[in-house]
């Protein structure tokens, strides 16, 4: 491993200049080669950064380490397994997939490479759920009887008239996929599997634009047996109103609060108390929609920490896989 991991960018769209920057920022890290259909983007790279329009060229010509899969959500798994294959890690925006066979051929990619695969899930970095992880690892909550998830915001027209793949079935895959997958993994993160899922989803204001869900409403049961209720919509009314997670259990009972768990908004514990938190500033803006909590910072340090001082992938792609496997098992319960 060199001095500096070099890094190349395939997708140089919102999310791909949102790791740009963070590699640029990071001393242990270098962007060596970005690639995009628009050549535009061209301009937004600083001096010394390649640029190509052609995926395969990329991979021809750069010698890099790790490869950042920023493209749409249906080419996660052709892009992630390319890049495997030409020798380098790959770091996979969210979801990891649109199906859990795509995630299967990813993973069974990285085990013929000896390459690894890191899932981007940045909210496990919110201090919020980090205190709350912590809570639960240590058993100090008790049995946990049931948990709350609310994911409202909101999606303009212009957020869908901007692209060609958001809000199509077969690119997207859906809500859970695109806007809410963070959510599904913090569940899991913080509580473990799911044996079933029933629900109802409707595409109530979206139907001139997208061929998917705009609103769901879930109710799942655990490994441990809590009840979860989960609840989802892009139709909050002009900005997104909140994404949170109560959790009721045995010792206490926790919300994660915000729009994009980015508080703790009530606590009241047995054996415990949490730390005021409440961070206003950290949201990922796009200009005309914001998404969750921006800690892009950290996920490309946990590459820095993983190749050269051999430390634990936060996010594996066996989670990632696991994550899509929920969103596969919410959607084959749903009815509409």
């Amino acid at each position: 491993m060199p001095d500096k991991i070099r890094f190349s960018i395939v997708g140089f769209g919102n999310i791909g200049r949102r790791h740009a920057g963070q590699i640029l920022q990071n001393p242990n890290t270098e962007l060596v080669a970005v690639c995009d259909i628009d050549p535009s983007a061209k301009s937004a790279l600083p001096a010394g950064v390649a640029f190509y329009s052609g995926f395969a060229e990329m991979l021809e010509q750069t010698k890099a380490d790790v490869l950042c899969v920023c493209t749409p959500n249906y080419l996660h798994e052709p892009h992630t397994i390319a890049g495997l294959k030409a020798g380098m890690h790959t770091v996979v925006e969210k979801p990891m997939a649109i199906s859990v066979a795509e995630c299967d051929r990813m993973i069974a990619a990285a085990g013929r490479t000896g390459k690894t695969i890191f899932a981007v899930k940045q909210n496990r970095y919110n201090p919020p759920v980090q205190e709350v992880k912590k809570l639960m690892a240590g058993h100090q909550l008790g049995a946990i009887y049931m948990m709350q998830v609310n994911c409202f915001w909101n999606r303009s027209d212009a957020y869908y008239s901007g692209s060609d793949w958001r809000g199509k079935r077969d690119k997207d895959g859906g809500c859970l996929f695109t806007q809410f997958s963070h959510f599904v993994d913090i569940l899991y993160y913080l509580n473990g599997g799911i044996t079933n899922a029933q629900g109802s989803i409707n595409n109530f204001a979206h139907k001139h634009n997208t061929e998917v869900e705009d609103t769901g409403s879930f109710v799942l049961k655990a490994l441990n047996n809590a009840i979860i209720n989960f609840n989802f919509t892009t139709c909050a009314f002009d900005r997104n109103m909140e994404g949170s997670i109560t959790i009721f259990a045995e010792k206490g009972t926790v919300k994660i609060g915000g729009q994009y768990l980015n508080t703790i908004e009530y606590q009241q514990l047995a054996t415990a108390t949490l730390p005021h938190i409440n961070i206003t500033a950290k949201a990922n803006d796009y200009g005309l929609y914001q998404g969750s909590m921006s800690n892009h910072d950290k996920v490309i340090q946990n590459v820095v920490d993983v190749l050269l001082h051999n430390q634990p992938v936060m996010t594996s792609a066996e989670e990632g896989r696991e994550v899509v496997r929920i969103i596969e098992q919410m959607y084959e319960g749903a009815v509409s």
